[in-house]
């Protein structure tokens, strides 16, 4: 086989689902194909996270000898805290009418969570160009923020296709102007997009200006 082909298939690997026990669990970063029962699945793991989720089915009753899978969702580190939250949308607020945008990163060795704000290219009230920030040690991206200005939150075409290769949460800050702000709130994973119905109230409530609580 072709070098570059052995290569790929190493770093993006499909495993057969056995029938008779559970397939093993990644223990690496990483992803890889589950070729299962009920159809194709996608397996990620991240230092943070670890998810399994259907990706295909099978058009035609052929008997396929593997076992079943069914998707999953593990969180690996805590919850991202709503202080930092608060904090990103202190953030938009100061930026505003412009967009800005920010990393919330974990460290799995100290268990702990931080803002990191990203480098600035070019923001106006209606885009945002950006480098992403320095990360320290074994510091990894979980939640990627940016803001809207005065326009409400949502996701836009423009953020489906930057966000359609990684793995992360997405979060967006709208109406920045006011002084409750709306949240939209997403999975991002490898063109995978599951957007929540609802933020968590905490992060509302942290999102406010101080005069609002």
């Amino acid at each position: 086989m072709n070098i570059l082909d052995i290569t790929l298939q190493r770093s993006f690997p499909t495993v057969m689902v056995p029938r008779n026990e559970a397939v093993a669990e990644m223990q690496t970063s990483g992803e890889r194909l589950l070729v299962a029962e009920n159809g194709v699945f996608i397996e990620i793991r991240r230092p943070w996270l670890s998810l399994v989720r259907k990706i295909a089915e099978f058009n035609v009753r052929t008997a396929i000898p593997y076992g079943r899978v069914s998707p999953t969702t593990r969180l690996l580190c805590e919850t991202v805290p709503a202080t930092l939250v608060g904090a990103f949308a202190e953030m938009a607020r100061e930026a505003h009418p412009k967009e800005t945008g920010g990393w919330i990163v974990w460290s799995p060795s100290m268990q702990a969570f931080r803002l990191a704000p990203v480098g600035i290219v070019t923001h106006t009230a209606g885009s945002l160009k950006y480098q992403p920030p320095a990360l320290a040690g074994d510091e990894v991206l979980v939640m990627d923020c940016h803001s809207h200005g005065r326009h409400p939150a949502y996701f836009s075409s423009t953020d489906n296709e930057d966000d359609r290769h990684d793995v992360k949460m997405a979060l967006v800050i709208g109406n920045c102007d006011r002084p409750n702000p709306s949240l939209a709130v997403r999975l991002c994973a490898k063109g995978i997009f599951e957007e929540t119905d609802r933020a968590p109230q905490s992060w509302y409530q942290a999102a406010r200006v101080p005069e609002a609580v």
